[in-house]
């Protein structure tokens, strides 16, 4: 019997999701760093008041519905939509923020569908896009690169910008995507000669295009290590630069910026490969995540460039949740000993 257990078609892994999301989060070490050392400890504020918030509410909640608190606490999937959230946050955000946005993501998006694996949508962009929608002043404030603000808020200042009744305008810049976005009276060659953050970067704005490449890095270790497939990333990568590519006219005053700056700017890089990979939310056969991957660029660069928001990877991630049931419904592999795929609301034959 226990030959017949571990014959094929079957597969086993030596991964417990606990052990798959501390993966998630130390792939996402480099990105973190590299936003601490252009944008300051507040990136580190931010995950801490979203850690506290997230494993509290977790917490709370399996303690109502009568489950082991700590038993789910150690899958770290609270820890994980806490690091997300934390990493999209603006540096320097009011301290409840972070709470609320981390409160929603748990109490709401997750466990309000019945907990972990369960949720339609993925946790840490719902309470990204409710902050955003809800406080939009609060949540546009980026702080500038340390290097073009004359440096980042020291430790005290940080404390005082976040706990505090001091206004973090004096250290806000505009993103690289925001200033493309809004830029109606010089060609594109000529804004990057005159925006800091444009001109003392490579190819998509200082600190940005650095974090970029640090996600970009955690996300192929992911890939090495088999906690996510290709399908999806390649697929949202591959549309957002086939539609920059499309509607580059080369830098004019109007231009929506080129393929470089999609890639490496914005939450892109974060969003291919520790959003999108997400098993519960995303599409869940191999054709399937194509088809979901290449669904969120292209709804990435539609909103970026027509839309109300420059970064718009949150907002396509959720509209591509909504369609992943249906995505699922009409990609199921075929079943092992069966001649054809079929679909999920097909009725079984008698």
């Amino acid at each position: 019997m226990a030959l017949m257990r571990a014959t094929s078609p079957h597969a086993r892994s030596g991964d417990d999701s606990a052990k798959v999301m501390l993966q998630v989060a130390a792939a996402s070490i480099p990105g973190v760093l590299a936003l601490v050392i252009y944008f300051g400890i507040g990136v580190l504020i931010n995950i801490a008041l979203c850690t506290v918030t997230a494993l509290a509410c977790e917490a709370a909640v399996m303690k109502l519905r009568g489950r082991p608190v700590g038993f789910y606490l150690r899958d770290y999937s609270a820890l994980v939509t806490a690091l997300l959230l934390g990493i999209a946050l603006p540096p320097y955000c009011a301290w409840w923020l972070p709470m609320i946005g981390s409160a929603i993501a748990i109490v709401l998006a997750k466990h309000l569908y019945g907990g972990m694996g369960y949720n339609p949508f993925n946790p840490a962009m719902v309470g990204y896009v409710v902050l955003l929608i809800s406080f939009p002043v609060d949540m546009t404030r980026w702080v500038g690169p340390a290097e073009v603000i004359q440096g980042a808020p020291s430790i005290g200042e940080a404390f005082a910008l976040v706990f505090g009744n001091f206004s973090v305008d004096g250290f806000t810049r505009a993103t690289p995507l925001e200033i493309v976005r809004l830029n109606e009276s010089v060609l594109l060659s000529r804004l990057y000669e005159l925006e800091p953050v444009l001109n003392k970067g490579t190819i998509a704005g200082l600190g940005w295009e650095t974090a970029s490449i640090g996600f970009l890095v955690g996300g192929l270790f992911l890939l090495y290590r088999r906690i996510i497939t290709w399908h999806a990333p390649v697929a949202m990568l591959v549309a957002l630069t086939l539609m920059s590519l499309l509607f580059y006219d080369s830098g004019s005053s109007l231009s929506e910026g080129s393929p470089a700056l999609h890639l490496f700017s914005g939450a892109t890089m974060l969003g291919a490969f520790f959003i999108i990979t997400d098993p519960v939310s995303g599409a869940t056969s191999n054709k399937g995540r194509l088809i979901f991957g290449a669904g969120v660029g292209l709804l990435t660069y539609v909103i970026r460039a027509w839309g109300a928001y420059p970064d718009a990877v949150a907002f396509a991630v959720l509209l591509m949740n909504f369609a992943a049931p249906t995505i699922d419904n009409y990609t199921l592999p075929r079943t092992y000993g069966h001649k054809r795929a079929r679909h999920a609301t097909d009725v079984e034959e008698q």
